[in-house]
């Protein structure tokens, strides 16, 4: 991780908002869920794609993979890892689907992932699990979790000589908890399992440092936290790892290593991978560690004080969460998704409100996300609005 850049800006909240193309009359809360691309990277963005148009043949045939090594080296440098061991990818979902689907199972191996886990991601390990013949092993953590030592004992009892894969959030996204890798990911290697990170919310959010973690494979966002245009996402695996991996689309580089696979999967626009280094620019210039603490403040206190207005609990202990934060609705009815839906199209539709709303162990749930340009009105305006639904559907 880096240090906090000099000169970089002092004040958060609603005098940022400009930085964004957000609309005025919007309290967005919801910034983990696809991204806000701040107008500095589109512009990189753009800037790149006029560059590629003055010359497509030239850039695409002689400048895009050395353009792409020399932004996978500063992502790497920022996330603690060497660019060398990172490919682009447009999402933490496809990431992960190269794993999965490059890896082999068979009868009688486990692939071992929590209730905690992304639907995506759940849904991939069954197609796996199903064409091979492996079975899917989900171990449960209900909500309110208790603590992380729950959360290990939980994995710890499931793990077995077959589990060959185990798959952890870094941040789960539905519920927002921090697992703790520090625990998880050592525990699974003694068992003999390699280990898969969904670290689709991290980078930006949190500090990371790849070499540390001591994973086998990560999979990230950098179009979420790290302020990356939309589609930008990396892949890495150990150096000794990296040959059997192969990405969904198969294309020209097939058996010639972890870049010519991946850096080259047929034509697209690559201006948004190329536009991440902007993205990690505009992080330090907001604080870097600094910038991350504060949205980490912001969602525990925030998260505090909806659950105090509702009289309702918070999904995990305020130190599982790190810049979101999830609270349980007050609210009557079915606890179902589709619901969940329904209350997340009024707050947008009727409150101007973009939060996360889901039906989680047998409740409703809001996930708040705090980003620089949110301040506590924001959340007020969300705690009044879930106040005036209660009182309505009494």
């Amino acid at each position: 991780m880096t240090p906090d850049s000099p000169g970089a800006i002092a004040t958060y909240g609603a005098a940022l908002r400009g930085e964004w193309g957000l609309a005025p009359e919007v309290a967005y809360l919801n910034h983990g869920g696809f991204g806000v691309a701040p107008l500095v990277t589109l512009a990189a963005a753009d800037a790149w794609r006029r560059r590629i148009e003055q010359n497509p043949t030239r850039f695409m045939a002689r400048e895009l993979r050395p353009s792409l090594r020399a932004a996978a080296a500063r992502v790497g440098a920022f996330l603690g890892a060497e660019g060398d061991d990172i490919v682009f990818i447009d999402n933490a979902t496809t990431a992960v689907n190269a794993v999965l689907r490059s890896l082999r199972f068979g009868p009688g191996d486990e692939i071992l992932g929590t209730g905690l886990g992304y639907n995506a991601v759940r849904n991939t390990v069954r197609f796996v699990a199903e064409r091979s013949g492996a079975e899917m092993v989900e171990v449960p953590v209900p909500l309110p979790a208790a603590d992380a030592e729950a959360i290990v004992a939980a994995v710890a009892a499931r793990l077995t000589a077959r589990t060959r894969l185990a798959i952890f959030d870094h941040i789960a996204s539905h519920s927002a908890i921090v697992l703790p890798l520090e625990r998880l990911v050592p525990l699974a290697h003694r068992a003999g399992a390699r280990v898969l990170i969904d670290g689709a919310h991290v980078p930006g959010q949190m500090p990371l440092d790849l070499r540390a973690l001591d994973a086998d494979y990560y999979a990230a966002n950098l179009h979420k936290w790290l302020f990356a245009p939309r589609g930008t996402a990396i892949l890495w695996a150990r150096r000794e790892l990296q040959a059997e991996l192969h990405p969904p689309t198969i294309s020209h580089g097939l058996g010639q290593g972890f870049h010519a696979e991946f850096d080259w999967t047929g034509t697209r626009d690559p201006s948004a991978w190329l536009a991440a280094p902007a993205g990690i620019e505009f992080h330090e210039r907001l604080g870097g560690t600094r910038l991350m603490e504060r949205n980490r403040g912001l969602a525990r206190e925030m998260g505090r004080m909806l659950a105090q207005a509702w009289g309702t609990p918070l999904a995990a202990p305020e130190a599982l969460f790190a810049a979101m934060t999830v609270v349980a609705l007050p609210l009557a009815g079915p606890a179902t998704q589709e619901r969940a839906t329904e209350i997340r199209g009024h707050l947008s539709d009727t409150h101007r409100i973009e939060a996360a709303v889901n039906a989680m162990s047998g409740r409703l749930w809001v996930r708040v996300a705090a980003q620089a340009y949110n301040e506590p009105a924001d959340y007020e305006r969300l705690r009044d609005a879930i106040r005036m639904l209660h009182s309505a559907s009494r």
